[in-house]
């Protein structure tokens, strides 16, 4: 469980950084479309030149926002039926091909004909079956690292213009974090979970 979820966490994290080269605002069912003033939001600090800088850990956010738990049960649900479906589909082949090798002899040679052109039209399916299988189990968690990207984008930017805050929001992850080091008091990380957990629910209330 433990792997999956690295490797689900690690795809949401470089979903979210090929998001950063330039994404536009999709609202999500309602999420990122409200007003995000927050009286106590962290005071932007002033840097050189007069931009304000801040941060989002997307480790803690990821870990921590309802969403992205909920889609990575979602998720691992749905790997573990597409998978049980493949182990199924393979045992009941392989359970056919051995009835035909046991029985064959007492089919004419019509049916045998037909119950061997069957079986090797099914055993081709078998050989490309747990690729096209991976290939739906990704394009799913594309799709839903999509939604969760959308949401999580919207509600940032929603938050700063409600609140006038920042010129700059980093992103900081633990495995390809560009920065060495970011003065914590930057960090509005528990800022934007919040805010995203609350709007969240309402979402998933209506």
């Amino acid at each position: 469980m433990e792997n999956k979820t690295s490797k689900i966490l690690i795809i949401c994290n470089t979903v979210l950084l090929l998001g950063l080269i330039g994404i536009y605002v999709i609202h999500f069912t309602g999420v990122g479309t409200k007003s995000k003033v927050n009286a106590d939001a962290t005071e932007p600090l002033i840097k050189e030149g007069g931009l304000t800088v801040a941060y989002v850990n997307t480790d803690t956010l990821l870990a921590k926002y309802q969403y992205a738990i909920d889609m990575e049960q979602e998720l691992l649900a749905y790997k573990d039926q597409q998978e049980a479906y493949g182990r199924q589909q393979m045992e009941k082949f392989q359970n056919d091909y051995q009835d035909y090798l046991k029985n064959g002899a007492n089919m004419t040679l019509s049916q045998q004909q037909q119950k061997e052109a069957e079986l090797k039209q099914r055993a081709e399916k078998m050989s490309t079956l747990e690729q096209e299988l991976s290939a739906k189990i990704m394009e799913r968690q594309m799709s839903e690292n999509t939604k969760l990207l959308n949401a999580i984008f919207a509600y940032v930017r929603e938050y700063n213009a409600a609140n006038q805050q920042f010129d700059i929001i980093l992103r900081k992850t633990f495995n390809d974090s560009p920065t060495l080091y970011l003065n914590p008091a930057m960090d509005i990380t528990d800022e934007i979970v919040n805010g995203l957990n609350e709007e969240y629910k309402e979402v998933k209330g209506k």
